[in-house]
């Protein structure tokens, strides 16, 4: 059976569908506020007068290439093109600055290929055992995997963590505005109709982004960027050499974005930020991270974009999303009448294993198609003037932000959090923590509340909390990502303490 579903995805409709996928998704993902959930949804109606398999693996193509499209923005504009690629602009936009834009998109592309397919791998052996861990994760797992991200990116932050810490809380404060997760209780709103729904995080993850991007391009003289020499082309042998000695870097990463995928609503933000934080925990020189480390690139590329495989694990096995583009998915399912669950790997098996290896080859197909447009995207923003590139940027923005809903408040919304987010910034609060907080506490919240409610019942509110081994093992790593770079930098003093004695 298996052979005859990969001859079917095989199937040259198929792989037309899997390349016109790919390349729609890694254009829409490229431009900063078109995430890729929103190219899923655009693109979902086109797929209900199709077969159910060539339906999903064109979903599937437009999903994985999207998640990879936001590395261009990323690298060369400091703006992630979705909330997946915040890692990527860490060390992929100073690989740009000086001069390795090149070489960063052509690793985006190599390791977001190799995640994929660890994912999709994942997926096609491993769907049922991995569902069954993700059904392990109860509300006080998601509260403690919440708060893991946030101590993750606290410590990421460049130079300072307790700033770090700081701006994930005035990230945590704005998801407060609007109606509680759990209760509907209006909060903070202070009498506005506009706030409350609450601050929408695609508006404001474009606002944290983008405007101060915007900002100091037009209070800096210079080019956006400034190269030295012609620019190389695709650089495969280098990225190739890098990929290899950095082999541990790259499958671990990869795992983790499948592992995280499968835990619904965690997405590509969490486990990119895992991995990038495990990558520089293991690197021999940590404080390289932030400077342009291709290692930061290859641990946020693969594990992003191994979160699709791993998130159509829930999705197609338990009938719950991963992500909010697989509950777009899951709907176009519903649709087509393809019922999810464990009976869907038997009483429509054939369905099934196509999409799974159509999602294997759309990812294949990526290595090729991302080589090229992203050789393409890389010079023609080299050769766009600053002039040109402000106002280009400055209209995805806004077009971004009021495409969601189709309302005004949103673009307000935008320019609200991004002047906030250029504000802190002068003071050494970087954005991302705050996007983090923002993205994360929804999901802090109701773990909580949702917990909080269920050991109260019990008469067992310490057990619920500290008592589960799953939240003990969470709480480890938390703790452990929060002491290591005090740790690293008292080490180091000593260190120099001892160099400058002898």
């Amino acid at each position: 059976m298996l052979l005859d579903t990969l001859l079917a995805a095989l199937h040259p409709l198929n792989l037309l569908l899997a390349i016109v996928g790919v390349v729609a998704g890694t254009v829409v993902g490229a431009l900063p506020g078109l995430t890729a959930t929103m190219a899923v949804a655009v693109l979902v109606p086109f797929t209900f007068t199709m077969e159910s398999a060539p339906a999903l693996i064109l979903l599937g193509a437009i999903y994985t290439g999207a998640i990879y499209g936001g590395a261009y923005s990323a690298v060369l504009l400091n703006t992630p093109g979705t909330p997946s690629a915040i890692a990527t602009t860490f060390d992929g936009y100073p690989m740009a600055k000086r001069g390795d834009g090149d070489l960063a998109i052509t690793l985006s592309c190599m390791a977001s290929v190799a995640g994929g397919l660890v994912g999709a791998l994942a997926l096609l052996l491993l769907a049922p055992p991995l569902a069954e861990f993700a059904l392990a994760f109860g509300p006080i797992e998601y509260f403690w995997l919440a708060i893991l991200g946030l101590t993750l990116i606290a410590a990421l932050s460049e130079g300072d963590t307790v700033k770090g810490l700081v701006a994930a809380c005035v990230g945590l404060t704005i998801a407060l505005i609007g109606s509680a997760v759990v209760g509907g209780d209006i909060r903070y709103t202070g009498g506005s109709t506009m706030l409350l729904s609450g601050v929408g995080i695609v508006p404001a993850l474009i606002g944290m982004f983008c405007v101060p991007v915007l900002i100091d391009l037009v209070a800096s003289r210079g080019e956006h960027l400034n190269l030295e020499g012609k620019v190389a082309g695709f650089r495969l042998r280098e990225a190739v050499d890098i990929l290899r000695r950095d082999k541990v870097n790259l499958t671990r990463s990869s795992i983790i974005g499948t592992i995280i995928g499968a835990l619904p609503g965690a997405g590509g933000s969490i486990a990119a930020l895992i991995a990038y934080s495990e990558a520089r925990r293991a690197s021999k020189s940590p404080k390289s991270f932030g400077t342009g480390n291709p290692s930061g690139i290859i641990a946020s590329e693969s594990s992003n974009n191994a979160t699709v495989g791993g998130g159509f694990i829930p999705t197609l096995v338990l009938g719950i999303p991963g992500t909010p583009a697989d509950a777009i998915v899951l709907g176009a399912l519903l649709v087509q009448g393809v019922k999810t669950g464990p009976s869907l790997f038997t009483e429509q098996s054939t369905i099934v294993y196509t999409f799974m290896f159509g999602l294997l080859i759309a990812t294949i197909l990526m290595l090729p198609i991302g080589l090229i447009l992203g050789r393409y995207a890389y010079s023609s923003i080299i050769a766009v003037p600053k002039a040109f590139l402000v106002p280009g940027i400055a209209l995805l923005t806004v077009l971004g932000s009021y495409a969601i809903h189709g309302d005004i408040d949103d673009v307000y919304v935008m320019l609200a959090t991004g002047l906030l987010a250029w504000g802190l910034g002068r003071f050494g609060y970087p954005a991302a923590p705050m996007v983090l907080g923002l993205i994360l506490g929804p999901l802090a919240e109701q773990g909580f509340v949702q917990a909080w409610m269920i050991g109260s019942a019990n008469d067992n509110l310490l057990g619920m909390f500290f008592a589960r081994p799953i939240s003990l093992a969470i709480m480890a790593v938390a703790a452990l990502t929060l002491l290591y770079p005090i740790y690293t930098r008292r080490m180091q003093r000593k260190r120099d303490a001892a160099d400058a004695q002898g």
